[in-house]
């Protein structure tokens, strides 16, 4: 009877949902109709420091739970994928949107069986090797900027930066010629960008408007969606087709999807073509819009902190010199600049927010959670908070380097800031893009002066949330260092 009433002790001393505070909802809605989805990071934020680091939210029926404690997050983080697994509300808009599953979206024996296999091409060596391709389209993107700068014309940031991720997770990835820098013909990036932005919406609509009358916009989805689809079942193929008439790339492979092949074919791998295309659609959506939208918050914050960006340029042209021959040896020695990489994901990270759902039931903290409740961890709340991190609003790279200010002490940012997540599931393509990211700076830094980083109002970038965290409407100018194009440009840009 005594331990049974220390158990009853026990459990009493815990929280529950009900007992969370947060803010006040409306009749059936709950908080569906105050959220503003495109700014909701902003939100989340803020009612964190009205209502503390753990609070609740009702959108309709589902339960969810806010959760901004750095230290909390990575606990949640660590416990997958035995505790925690993507939302059900994830899968079941991504599946009805016609859409694979890949390692982004899968969860238990299933999600195992897939991370072998990227991993078998996302390892440091496979990187290296596939550096060749890398340079290829870093050449594209200088032409590119050439002819705009030559013509005169306002550089879209994001848009050229997007391609420049398309050609290079295509090339790199795939072993496939999608040259969307040196085209304005309809790209996949048009049809790519359609998809996240949509999945957002829908994963926080009050109602499922779409599956009771389709608008022009759900129409056009479809359509991206099939283009899309096409692509990826063409890379799968034109891969196996490859691999058929040279079987020696099954030990060796020149890229990521040979290498996932050939993992896939393994005896027992318990892997078909339907997940390796899940996986291809998975790279090409994360490797477009993760890796572009951090390239285009750095540029901007370091031409908002002009020491920074003097360091930056300094390192670049020491190490690159004009930038005509750009190496893998060159990449590992921009010490500076991924320290400028980290610090932008620390200050705008562009997955600000990650939803999980418990699998069992789970204390965080005080509060003891029921199985099936959605948990949103806050992955900046703390990494921006003086409490944590020494004068954290400054962007000041030099915090993540070991001869640094030892206020700004770079373990305090590592352990706080989790750009790639964190645990079983950290992101396997993380050396893939900061490879890809000081590649971009370093094509950029090297050949070009840049006269100006535009927003639409003059001010701070504005956020805007859409799955993924993008500065709105940056533009760029830039001035050539030597002012004679390179050879073979055949740019048709507008």
């Amino acid at each position: 009877m005594e331990e049974l009433a220390v158990q009853q002790s026990a459990l009493q001393a815990f929280r529950t949902f009900d007992d969370l505070p947060g803010p006040k909802g409306i009749t059936y809605f709950g908080n569906a109709l105050q959220i503003d989805t495109a700014r909701s990071q902003l939100q989340f934020e803020q009612w964190c420091r009205d209502y503390g680091p753990i609070y609740k939210l009702r959108l309709l029926k589902r339960k969810i739970v806010i959760l901004g404690d750095h230290e909390q997050v990575a606990a949640m983080l660590r416990d997958r994928p035995d505790g925690f697994r993507r939302t059900t509300r994830l899968e079941e808009i991504w599946t009805e949107l016609g859409l694979p599953i890949g390692v982004f979206g899968a969860g238990g024996e299933v999600w195992k069986r897939q991370r072998r296999m990227v991993m078998a091409g996302f390892d440091p060596v496979h990187v290296k090797a596939y550096f060749p391709a890398l340079q290829v389209v870093a050449s594209r993107l200088a032409r590119r900027w050439e002819f705009a700068t030559t013509n005169g014309r306002v550089i879209p940031l994001q848009a050229d930066l997007m391609r420049f991720t398309v050609d290079t997770i295509a090339g790199l990835a795939f072993g496939a010629e999608v040259n969307t820098l040196e085209s304005d013909q309809e790209v996949i990036q048009q049809h790519l960008d359609q998809i996240f932005p949509a999945l957002f919406k829908r994963m926080f609509a009050p109602l499922p408007t779409w599956r009771w009358l389709k608008s022009s916009a759900d129409k056009r989805l479809d359509a991206s969606i099939r283009e899309v689809m096409h692509a990826v079942d063409g890379f799968v193929s034109q891969a196996r087709a490859r691999m058929e008439s040279r079987p020696e790339l099954r030990a060796h492979p020149t890229n990521l999807l040979e290498a996932m092949i050939a993992a896939a074919d393994h005896p027992d791998s318990g892997i078909d073509d339907a997940q390796v295309a899940g996986n291809v659609l998975t790279m090409l959506l994360a490797g477009e819009d993760t890796t572009a939208n951090t390239l285009a918050w750095m540029i901007h914050l370091l031409w908002r902190n002009p020491e920074c960006f003097a360091l930056a340029t300094e390192e670049v042209r020491r190490v690159c010199g004009d930038g005509s021959v750009l190496t893998h040896e060159h990449m590992m020695q921009l010490d500076y600049v991924e320290a400028c990489a980290h610090e932008t994901m620390r200050l705008k990270p562009v997955a600000p927010q990650l939803p999980l759902q418990t699998l069992r039931e789970t204390v965080i903290g005080d509060v003891r959670l029921d199985t099936g409740i959605v948990v949103i961890g806050l992955m900046r709340r703390d990494s921006v908070s003086d409490a944590h991190i020494p004068n954290a609003a400054a962007f000041l790279p030099q915090r993540w380097l070991s001869e640094g200010d030892p206020g700004h002490a770079a373990h305090s940012a590592k352990r706080i800031s989790m750009p790639f997540g964190a645990g079983p599931r950290i992101c396997p393509g993380r050396y893939l893009a900061l490879l890809e990211m000081k590649m971009a700076m370093a094509t950029l830094l090297s050949r070009f002066d840049i006269q100006s980083v535009d927003t639409p109002d003059g001010l701070e970038a504005r956020e805007h949330l859409a799955f993924t965290m993008t500065p709105v409407g940056l533009t760029m100018r830039l001035r050539l260092r030597n002012q004679k194009l390179s050879h073979g440009n055949t740019i048709k840009a507008s």
